[in-house]
C-alpha cells in the first residue's frame, strides 16, 4: 500500500456492533395476597418431617453391633478382635438360618431333615403292582396295625382305582397318570370327588410328609365318601 492511499475495506467486514437501549415500559405485577392466606391455610400446603422413633427391636440391635464394633476398637489387631468378626457374623449366620426355617414351616414343610422313606415301607406302585392281583382289605388293616399310615393312603387310592376300573369309568392301565384317570371321568360329581382324592394322595406320598392317626381317619373318611359316589 503506497503513503497516503485512501484506506479500502477488508472483505466480509462485520458492521460494528450498536449498544440499545431498552426502552420497553416495564409492568410491575404481584400475587393476590388474600389467595395466598387462603392456601396457607389448605392442609396439603403443610410439609412436616415426620420423625419415627426405632423400635425396640431396631434399638436393640444398634445396641447389640455398636458394642461388637467398640469391642473391635478396644482389642485392634489381637485374638479378640478377630474373635469378635468371627462372632458377628456367626449371630447373622444363625439369624439368616432361623429366618428361612421359620419360612420353610410356614409354607408346610415340617420334616426337612427327614431321610427318604425305605422301600420296604412302600412296596405298592402303580408301575409294579396289578391293582387286580391286591387283597385290598387284608393290606389296608395291616398297614394301619402297624401305623404305616402313608402305605394306608397308597393303597386306599390304589383300591379306588379298582373301584373306578370294575365300574368301567376309567380304562386303568399301568404307564396311565393319575391326572389322565380325573380327565376319564364323565361326571362332574365322581371327577371333583376323585381330583381330591389324588391331591390328598399325592400329598402324603410323593411329598413323603408323615401323618398321625387322626389325619388318616380323616383321609379315610373322603375315601369313603367316594366310594358313594360310585353306587
Amino acid at each position: 500500500m503506497l503513503l497516503g492511499a485512501p484506506a479500502r475495506a477488508l472483505p466480509n467486514a462485520k458492521p460494528a456492533l450498536v449498544l440499545r437501549t431498552d426502552t420497553a415500559r416495564i409492568q410491575t405485577r404481584y400475587f393476590d395476597k388474600a389467595y395466598l392466606d387462603e392456601c396457607r391455610k389448605l392442609p396439603e400446603y403443610h410439609y412436616e418431617d415426620l420423625k419415627q422413633k426405632p423400635s425396640l427391636w431396631t434399638r436393640f440391635w444398634r445396641w447389640f453391633w455398636h458394642l461388637f464394633d467398640g469391642f473391635k476398637v478396644k482389642n485392634s489387631h489381637s485374638f479378640y478382635y478377630y474373635l469378635a468378626i468371627f462372632l458377628k457374623y456367626l449371630f447373622i449366620a444363625l439369624g439368616l438360618a432361623t429366618l428361612i426355617f421359620i419360612l420353610l414351616r410356614l409354607a408346610g414343610i415340617k420334616n426337612i431333615f427327614r431321610k427318604k422313606s425305605a422301600e420296604a415301607e412302600v412296596p405298592y406302585t402303580e408301575s409294579l403292582e396289578n391293582i387286580h392281583e391286591i387283597d385290598f382289605n387284608t393290606a389296608i388293616e395291616q398297614a394301619i396295625n402297624e401305623h404305616n399310615y402313608r402305605l394306608a393312603v397308597r393303597l386306599l387310592y390304589l383300591k379306588s382305582l379298582k373301584q373306578l376300573s370294575d365300574a368301567n369309568l376309567i380304562n386303568w392301565q399301568l404307564d396311565k397318570t393319575n391326572s389322565a384317570y380325573i380327565d376319564e371321568l364323565k361326571n362332574m360329581e365322581q371327577r371333583d370327588a376323585f381330583a381330591v382324592l389324588t391331591r390328598q394322595f399325592e400329598y402324603v406320598w410323593y411329598g413323603e410328609f408323615s401323618i398321625n392317626s387322626q389325619t388318616f381317619q380323616n383321609i379315610n373318611t373322603l375315601f369313603t365318601h367316594f366310594k358313594q359316589t360310585l353306587a
